[in-house]
């Protein structure tokens, strides 16, 4: 059948522009100063926060979008093998190392948002039996990020496509995984949190599951006025405005022996994101993704919530996915009027970037408002924060606590510093010789780099009159990643044993014969095809065996197995961090991170 076009690409190249060209920008963002002598009263226990975790399905048909020569110039559209198959390790080691606090996710879950990515997800989420909650990302709910598709537009081949994308390896007889339901839009997203946290170990009475389709208001509030998901409010939109849903979400922290005030987290939905992008929003850089949107009717939504704090004399924690300075002018101002009620200093959690920071706005209003911004646990540097915290009532003062984790004895001053901490807590506990584990990922890292295709090559075949061969170059840039993805698997059974992986106990497709699964891999690996039909059929045998084994990863659950994919996933995302030219990895250089006070642990802020 004819190949569609997937995409406009003029904003695929005005995309490109734009991120090449803001690389060359950058200016610090004004931070807090020297902390002033004060006398904090703790408020909370700790929560740990993340953000940007972006599980990835490898296994779906290639799109233009996700093509590894792309990667070449917008760094890091597809990221190293390793992030494909372990990187989900990450998060779960993080809420594992601390099963006693609960967490906040700032947002960003799921990278291409498609089902099965949510389903992997979900299984971390419910391995720990702390309360948790997460906010929407402009990755939840949206294609790649940026393109709030209607699914429902069956006048377009772009939400075919999206599904395509989205259906995970399978061989051809296999049904369960071809749906016209494997994506995830921004509506779907939010249902399937909210089924989720009805069925977390933590009662939330009165907290119904969406249905399937439809209109939806949620209006909920816990029983438990202590409970850490104490209320969440928001709408649910079926069609092409699926991304004008929102969930807005209220908790309240672990109050700290003592505390004379209790600590309330409004968790904003920042990616209000409308319509599709257009060609004119692509190129005046307003792009749903990169830039957030809160519209008015989630503003009304929680405005009881600042009200009934006040009253209560509460301090209230704002929350979002995007950084202060990517929501657009319009969301600013009305959070803004409505930060202007209350009588204590602002602080602002978020995530997004991938860098972190600590920042101080002052623009829009005459009291600052603090932001403590999270990296990510995708792209380096993986990290996450240890946050409580304090008050000092006779000044006015408002002082966040924020552990930069993993560390060592000593908080991390470098980067050196929390790569070794990664080895100390998960590398060592992996069992095998560091020196084969980072040559394994750098060996890996750089032949992921050097399969790209070239960007003259890419545009050629998107300019290509409409045919399945224009796409043969994206098969072949796939296959090679694969091979890649399949040669992980095959390390991990030469460095584990295979009685950790249980990997020969896999059902392997009827096509791998009586070959195990390490000949039947290698076997693939070494075919060689020949014209477009033969280039799929050869992908989509890879692809089974990838989502195969990736699926049987998740059933490890062994202290050395789990430590052994955090600690790859780690090392991989540090040598692609590396290998990556300091202009073209999105200001997350070293000290363009410390120019904006990445390493710093705490930081306080007043009325004035």
């Amino acid at each position: 059948m004819a190949r569609t076009a997937t995409f406009p690409l003029i904003p695929l190249l005005a995309a490109a522009i734009l991120a090449l060209a803001g690389c060359a920008g950058f200016e610090p963002q004004p931070g807090p100063g020297t902390e002033p002598q004060a006398a904090y009263r703790a408020l909370t226990t700790p929560i740990i926060a993340v953000g940007d975790t972006q599980e990835h399905e490898s296994t779906g048909y290639p799109l233009h979008d996700n093509d590894s020569t792309v990667d070449a110039y917008i760094e890091v559209t597809q990221r190293p093998p390793e992030q494909a198959l372990f990187g989900r390790r990450l998060l779960e080691w993080a809420l594992a190392s601390h099963p006693d606090e609960p967490f906040i996710h700032l947002g960003d879950v799921m990278d291409l948002s498609c089902r099965s990515e949510a389903v992997r997800m979900g299984r971390i989420f419910q391995s720990t039996k702390s309360p948790g909650v997460i906010l929407p990302g402009n990755h939840d709910g949206l294609m790649f990020g940026i393109f709030a598709h209607n699914l429902y537009d069956s006048g377009s081949a772009t939400p075919h496509r999206w599904n395509q994308l989205c259906r995970r390896g399978a061989e051809a007889d296999r049904k369960e995984f071809k749906s016209e339901n494997e994506a995830l839009t921004k509506r779907g997203f939010i249902a399937t949190y909210l089924t989720d946290q009805i069925k977390a170990p933590q009662p939330k009475p009165g907290l119904v599951a969406p249905p399937p389709q439809g209109p939806h208001i949620v209006a909920w509030r816990n029983p438990d006025p202590d409970a850490f998901l104490s209320a969440a409010r928001g709408e649910l939109i079926d069609g092409p405005l699926h991304a004008d849903s929102f969930l807005a979400q209220r908790l309240v922290l672990p109050r700290a022996a003592g505390a004379t005030r209790r600590t309330v987290v409004i968790a904003l939905d920042t990616n209000q994101s409308g319509l599709l992008v257009g060609t004119w929003d692509t190129l005046m850089g307003r792009s749903p993704g990169s830039m957030g949107n809160i519209d008015p009717d989630q503003i009304a939504a929680i405005e009881a919530w600042v009200d009934e704090a006040i009253a209560a004399g509460d301090i209230v924690i704002f929350a979002g996915h995007h950084n202060w300075r990517s929501l657009g002018l319009g969301s600013r101002i009305m959070l803004r009027n409505l930060m202007a009620r209350l009588e204590q200093p602002l602080v602002y959690l978020s995530a997004h970037t991938h860098r972190g920071f600590w920042a101080v706005h002052r623009a829009l209003a005459s009291q600052p408002l603090l932001e403590m911004n999270v990296s990510s646990l995708s792209d380096w540097p993986i990290a996450y924060r240890r946050v409580s915290f304090a008050y000092d009532e006779a000044a006015r003062r408002l002082i966040v606590r924020a552990d930069l984790l993993p560390r060592g004895e000593k908080p991390n001053a470098s980067d050196a510093d929390l790569l070794a901490a990664w080895r100390q807590q998960a590398c060592d506990q992996a069992q095998i010789p560091l020196k084969r584990l980072e040559d394994e990922d750098d060996k890996l890292v750089r032949a992921q780099k050097s399969t790209r295709g070239s960007l003259a090559e890419w545009v050629i075949a998107a300019l290509s009159p409409i045919c399945e061969s224009c796409e043969e170059p994206l098969y072949r840039h796939a296959q090679a990643y694969l091979d890649e993805v399949l040669e992980i698997v095959l390390e991990l059974d030469a460095d584990l044993g295979r009685d950790a992986h249980a990997l020969h106990t896999v059902k392997l497709p009827a096509w791998c014969g009586s070959r195990d699964f390490v000949a039947c891999t290698r076997g693939v690996m070494a075919e060689r095809a020949d014209g477009f039909a033969a280039h799929v059929a050869l992908f989509r045998r890879k692809a089974a065996l990838a989502a195969l084994f990736n699926d049987h990863l998740d059933d490890l659950t062994s202290h050395r197995a789990r430590a052994y994919m955090t600690c790859r996933a780690v090392l991989a995302a540090k040598d692609d961090f590396d290998t990556t030219p300091d202009d073209r990895n999105a200001n997350r250089g070293e000290h363009k991170r410390k120019a904006e006070q990445f390493f710093r642990i705490e930081a306080s802020i007043g009325m004035k």
